[in-house]
């Protein structure tokens, strides 16, 4: 028999009431447990990463180009900052820019003799993910998400003392020649928006080690993606074996309830799927099961709050 594990958004973002009786009856009657909040603590919920780092741009560099052993490596995404009354917000970043190869032919060879006079090297294998090769004994500072960033003041999120100093120095000199680089004249031509910044994150060193309980992974998400295959997990695979379903993109509680959650419910029945686990980016986590039918005076819940 096989668990069906999904992860999902929190449940703040997918409100209003419980119109499917059977599945508003089987969340009352599921066991719950309470985890930390946000996207790093879900995921490691799944994912056991040696050394209790949390390296993201060597976990996705080994992802897109299979070298990231042997160095330190620092994403340095293409972002899109709009000047405010209070300074800069980050309105856009990676792949929501819709960066192409041609993005990266004309920016990436202006950009890095600036890195290469401070001893990194930067390159993007994939046109969203760009990259800073460093020594394997650099130290860096911590630096935020971009999605922590993301239409938030960024001087609440430049690395601080002395450890940031150097790259909040780096990040304005690429700013400088991003404002000024003619092909982003030709970018906001087309209706898109400039690449006029970078964003440092992620950094560290590819783990030692990466493990998980689940034998197969389905999502597009790249750490999640580069995180099963470290950990030797199938990666879309069709087999029927205990599966992590990355649904964090919902926003509808009817699809959560009638395109999600009410086959799995068949499937439990027709005796196809043992278990069915709803981890929720909140820290929430509901267990559902056959067994589970006998907790009949438990009222239906009228939405995911209970």
């Amino acid at each position: 028999m096989a668990t069906a594990t999904l992860l999902l958004p929190e449940r703040v973002r997918l409100p209003g009431e419980l119109a499917n009786e059977a599945v508003a009856r089987a969340l009352a009657r599921a066991d719950r447990s309470a985890g930390a909040k946000g996207e790093r603590e879900q995921l490691q919920r799944h994912f056991a990463v040696a050394q209790g780092s949390w390296p993201v741009a060597a976990l996705t560099r080994q992802l897109d180009a299979r070298d990231a052993d042997g160095a330190t490596w620092l994403r340095a995404d293409p972002a899109f900052m709009a000047p405010d009354q209070q300074g800069a917000r980050m309105l856009a970043h990676g792949e929501s820019l819709g960066v192409d190869a041609l993005d990266v032919a004309a920016l990436l060879p202006d950009l890095r003799p600036t890195f290469a006079d401070a001893g990194f090297v930067l390159d993007a294998p994939t046109p969203s993910r760009w990259y800073l090769r460093l020594s394997p004994e650099a130290r860096l500072p911590e630096f935020d998400t971009p999605d922590q960033v993301l239409g938030d003041d960024l001087f609440d999120h430049l690395p601080q003392a002395e450890a940031g100093r150097r790259w909040r120095a780096l990040l304005t000199e690429s700013q400088i020649l991003l404002h000024q680089h003619p092909h982003n004249r030709d970018r906001v031509a087309q209706g898109k928006p400039p690449i006029n910044s970078l964003w440092f994150w992620g950094g560290g060193r590819l783990p030692e080690s990466v493990a998980s309980s689940h034998a197969q992974v389905r999502s597009r998400d790249s750490l999640l993606r580069a995180l099963a295959v470290a950990a030797g997990v199938d990666v879309d695979s069709d087999r029927q074996v205990d599966a992590l379903v990355d649904l964090r993109h919902l926003r509808s509680l009817r699809q959560f309830s009638d395109e999600v959650v009410q086959p799995l419910l068949d499937a439990m029945r027709r005796g196809e799927l043992d278990r069915l686990v709803l981890d929720f980016q909140d820290g929430e986590a509901l267990s559902l099961s056959a067994a589970q039918r006998w907790r009949f005076w438990r009222r239906p819940w009228t939405g995911l709050e209970g």
